[in-house]
């Protein structure tokens, strides 16, 4: 197949889709182990998702964890939280002090397997063929609206998270946020800061502290992640997960901002967010029905932190002999609203805007391959698909609960580079 330009196809040994912190992570290793590749990047920058993020957005994860390979955080502040556009000036810094052979503005179509094995992939710059494939495209690819997201009336603003920056751009009135994972909550932070009327229907991701028994929540997260199976702890291991849907759960509602704190929603609704159920139906006139179900909900949220991550902090901390002191909670907040509405009627309450914050379904439809299974994730073993060559990183739980996550992106990419290293030393991935 000719390239689109007319010339005869690039050729690569080793081609990484997606420049972000897990294609970089991955040029890293593959420099490391001598391996000759190319990251292409849909871009016209560096920066990741994290130029999807909205203005006020800070990293929810310290910036102890800012430690992709080879450039480990050395900074005043470890227990600080960096704003957005200091996580892309890091991506940017990152890929430059690695010289990652990165092409911009270069958008994979298409990935097709040769008959003489290795891969064609169509590009927006033209068609490249190469011995192996990695997928570091993502794993925030397609926002997930609802279908009935249509019946909402045409003069009601609809926006998903990804695209909203900042409580301006939205036209006077209230707010709909639909969802309460950690986009849901930092946004109805970020509109409450600027004064706006909000409406919050609530989701089942758990609230969690910022901080526990002395640390933050995430330094227990990256150890037990890290160091938990040495102690027989393995709960973030994904062959642990009760089933692969799992892989798809929501964060702990968590934010980085003003030096980094928990959201709760009952703290919400004191601060006059009206909360609603889940929502359930929008009518053709624009009213919409909420779950009946709100002080269930709220119980269940708070009750997510202690059914699952404080268990195995402190089965960690217990097991590694680690001294740390006991958590002092607070008293349960019972706060709930006076009354809680299941039908709320846009035009009455005057609102404006419906943010849906409902996340992100994986898209690797530019695979013209067999090999993703119902959810679109691709069949692998450690990143490593069921199609020689072709490998992917940086998904969440690709092999443990913190693979997509700036330290979590580093051993997966190691290991398929030495994978990848070792085919090619074994003359298995030669061009024919």
């Amino acid at each position: 197949m000719p390239s689109p330009d007319g010339g005869p196809p690039h050729e690569v040994g080793t081609l990484v889709v997606g420049a972000g912190q897990a294609g970089l992570a991955m040029s890293y290793w593959l420099t490391h182990h001598g391996v000759e590749h190319l990251v292409l990047e849909r871009r016209s920058t560096l920066g990741g998702a994290w130029l999807d993020r909205w203005d006020s957005f800070h990293l929810n994860t310290p910036n102890f964890s800012l430690s992709l390979p080879g450039m480990p955080y050395e900074g005043p502040d470890p227990d600080g939280f960096i704003p957005r556009d200091a996580a892309v000036e890091y991506v940017r810094d990152y890929a430059a002090q690695i010289a990652a052979p990165v092409r911009l503005e270069t958008d994979a179509a298409r990935i097709a397997r040769q008959d003489v094995g290795g891969f064609t992939v169509e590009t927006t710059q033209g068609t490249w063929k190469a011995r192996n494939v990695v997928l570091a495209n993502g794993a925030f690819q397609q926002p997930r609206i609802p279908a009935a997201a249509a019946k909402i009336p045409r003069h009601v603003r609809q926006l998903h998270s990804h695209d909203y920056r900042n409580p301006q751009q939205l036209p006077a009135g209230a707010v709909l946020v639909v969802g309460t994972g950690q986009s849901g909550g930092q946004i109805t932070e970020d509109l409450l800061a600027a004064g706006r009327e909000v409406h919050l229907a609530v989701s089942m991701c758990p609230e969690a502290p910022r901080r526990y028994r002395g640390q933050d929540v995430f330094h227990w997260i990256m150890q037990i992640n890290l160091h938990g199976p040495e102690h027989g702890i393995n709960g973030f291991l994904v062959d642990h997960l009760p089933q692969p849907a799992a892989r798809f759960q929501c964060n702990p509602l968590l934010s980085g901002n003003d030096g980094g704190h928990g959201i709760h929603l009952r703290g919400l609704g004191r601060r006059g967010v009206r909360l609603h159920g889940h929502l359930e139906a929008i009518d053709d006139d624009g009213g919409l029905t909420f779950s009946d179900d709100l002080a269930q909900r709220l119980a269940m949220v708070e009750a997510g932190f202690g059914q699952r991550l404080k268990v195995m902090a402190d089965a960690y901390i217990a097991a590694a002999g680690i001294t740390a002191p006991e958590d002092d909670e607070p008293a349960p907040d019972t706060w709930l609203p006076a009354a809680s509405a299941s039908r709320l009627d846009l035009a009455a309450e005057n609102v404006t805007t419906v943010i849906w914050a409902t996340g992100y379904r994986l898209d690797n439809s530019l695979l013209d391959m067999p090999v993703l299974d119902e959810w679109n994730y691709p069949r692998h073993s450690r990143g490593v698909t069921e199609v020689p060559g072709l490998y992917a990183v940086g998904l969440p739980w690709l092999t443990r609960h913190y693979s997509a996550t700036l330290p979590g992106v580093g051993p997966d990419a190691w290991f398929i580079a030495e994978h990848i290293a070792g085919r090619q030393a074994a003359g298995q991935t030669s061009a024919r």
